[in-house]
């Protein structure tokens, strides 16, 4: 159950940073933050990594099938996310570095899941389950310059972190898992062999 509070704190950390990016309004304190502007980019470190807020409405690396398809995106992204999370609570005996990496990817799953879900109908611009995605980390280590416009291969966000490395630690804890016990299945053998 602890693990989950990793999973929580992503989660937390994702919505803060997009809500700040996309800009809210806080009625009780009459409080408004207008956020930034979309596409324009903001240096953070010159000519390698920059604030670009932009709005993906399809999948990883801005795929997108259509608005028809917006609806059955977060309904599978749904249907994973409860996978997930139906999966973390399976492993409940595995080795904590295993259950760790899946609760990384749940808190990332879970931050692109409230966009998808919500943000359409937060912000106004489409209804519940046809949301936009907010990515704003522009890294320009992959980039390409063309028609006087500087473009990058991606955009993402603290959810697509969290994922992307949470699915290496976890196929390393897998893969590690694998060989150790490979070296024990090996090790037995061999002592069953010397025994006769």
């Amino acid at each position: 159950m602890k693990l989950l509070f990793v999973s929580f704190l992503i989660l937390l950390a994702d919505q803060i940073s997009k809500f700040y990016i996309k800009g809210f309004y806080l009625p009780l304190f009459d409080f408004e933050h207008l956020g930034f502007s979309q596409s324009r980019s903001i240096p953070v470190i010159d000519k390698l990594f920059y604030i670009t807020p932009v709005e993906n409405p399809g999948i990883a690396f801005g795929i997108d099938f259509g608005p028809e398809f917006k609806t059955i995106v977060s309904v599978i992204t749904i249907i994973a996310t409860l996978a997930l999370v139906i999966y973390f609570f399976s492993i409940k005996k595995e080795d904590v570095f295993i259950r760790l990496s899946v609760a990384v990817i749940l808190g990332g799953a879970m931050g692109n899941l409230i966009d998808r879900v919500f943000y359409g109908y937060i912000y106004g611009y489409a209804s519940i389950l046809s949301g936009n995605v907010v990515d704003f980390l522009d890294l320009r280590l992959f980039s390409f310059f063309l028609m006087n416009r500087t473009f990058s291969i991606y955009v993402f966000n603290i959810a697509d972190i969290a994922i992307t490395f949470g699915v290496f630690a976890l196929l390393y804890a897998i893969t590690k898992k694998r060989k150790e016990i490979r070296t024990t299945e090996t090790a037995d053998v061999e002592n069953t062999l010397s025994m006769d």
